[in-house]
């Protein structure tokens, strides 16, 4: 049930960001920033969400979640990767940075 509400809340925010255009104006540095810390909140609340979990749930895993998720064998499961990924480092200084990684949400960022 938990699962379905996080859906539902975070397709509310999807929907809120779509009907303004406030998200598409805002520096790609900025979006990183506060994807940062919203992540770094969720974690300091408790566990999050395992790999697989977030897999089943239709969130595309990046290429270095997918490559934790098979090497560790669900023991590192809940370990928040984005926080020693080059990725978040990279577009949290770097407006516009040539980051293409599937499934990256710092890479989305940079997108538009």
């Amino acid at each position: 049930m938990a699962e379905r509400d996080e859906r539902d809340a975070d397709r509310f925010f999807e929907d809120l960001a779509e009907a303004t255009d406030v998200a598409r104006r805002a520096p790609t540095r900025l979006k990183s920033r506060i994807y940062s810390a919203l992540m770094l909140d969720a974690a300091a609340s408790g566990p999050l969400r395992p790999l697989g979990a977030c897999e089943r749930a239709g969130h595309v895993l990046c290429v270095w979640e997918k490559l934790a998720r098979v090497a560790a064998a669900g023991t590192l499961d809940e370990f928040n990767y984005c926080r020693v990924c080059h990725a978040r480092v990279i577009g949290e200084r770097v407006e516009r940075a040539p980051l293409a990684w599937r499934g990256c949400p710092y890479a989305d960022f940079q997108k538009g």
